[in-house]
């Protein structure tokens, strides 16, 4: 891997911190001082060293997170009250969560130090499923459902069809289950403005085959040997 993917894996620091780093030659790879940001590192065989202290990589560690409402899926934000950072055990290092919910969102987001998967599962070209249950302002007609799995126009361009299954109805409310592959800024909320229903509430129910289940708000948990299983499989 390169060099400053390595110290980032390794929790020294952000990979743009990392490259930082690297450039005001306090980095040692067997030895030799590298400032060349890019320069492949090998795990198990390469010994890295920062201000001659040696570095290695921390264990791999993936976990989910039902989050609440009003909480940022950032590691950081100065205008945020609460962040996701806050929900994780004590000592578990450096993590990041894959991905974003809006702050008013819940449910399933998954935090990891694998850069590597992270990035599988977030990009465009590797469209990763998310399934939300919905509810939505007024009654959710049947050819409102086929525009949104059709695809309906919104401001950065048409979404990508969409799976909708109508879950219940009340005079003044529709609950839906929907599945999309992209993930575009308030993608579902928007989705739903465009055929006239706003969203009431919405919960992220499973993430590349993950599920949700019985996890409760704020809760943490490890994912299994299993869910990584299927993960990595992507």
């Amino acid at each position: 891997m390169r060099l400053q993917t390595f110290l980032a894996h390794a929790g020294v620091a952000s990979r743009r911190s990392s490259e930082d780093i690297i450039g005001s030659g306090k980095v040692s790879v067997n030895g030799h001082i590298v400032r060349e940001r890019s320069f492949p590192v090998t795990e198990g065989k390469d010994k890295v060293t920062l201000d001659g202290k040696a570095v290695s990589l921390i264990p791999k560690a993936y976990y989910i997170l039902n989050k609440p409402k009003g909480v940022t899926s950032t590691v950081k934000d100065a205008h945020a009250a609460r962040t996701v950072m806050e929900f994780l055990p004590k000592g578990s290092g450096r993590l990041y969560p894959v991905g974003r919910l809006d702050r008013d969102t819940t449910g399933l987001i998954l935090l990891t130090n694998d850069g590597d998967l992270a990035y599988r599962l977030t990009h465009p070209r590797f469209e990763v499923k998310k399934a939300y249950r919905a509810t939505v302002k007024g009654i959710l007609r049947e050819e409102e459902t086929r525009r949104l799995e059709k695809g309906v126009e919104l401001e950065d361009g048409i979404s990508a069809p969409a799976k909708v299954r109508v879950v219940s109805r009340t005079k003044d409310e529709t609950v839906c289950d929907i599945e999309i592959h992209e993930g575009k800024k308030r993608q579902v909320r928007r989705m739903f403005d465009s055929v006239g229903h706003r969203v009431i509430e919405l919960e992220r129910v499973s993430f590349a085959g993950i599920k949700l289940g019985s996890l409760k708000k704020g809760e943490l948990r490890r994912l299994t040997d299993e869910e990584l299983k299927l993960l990595r499989k992507r």
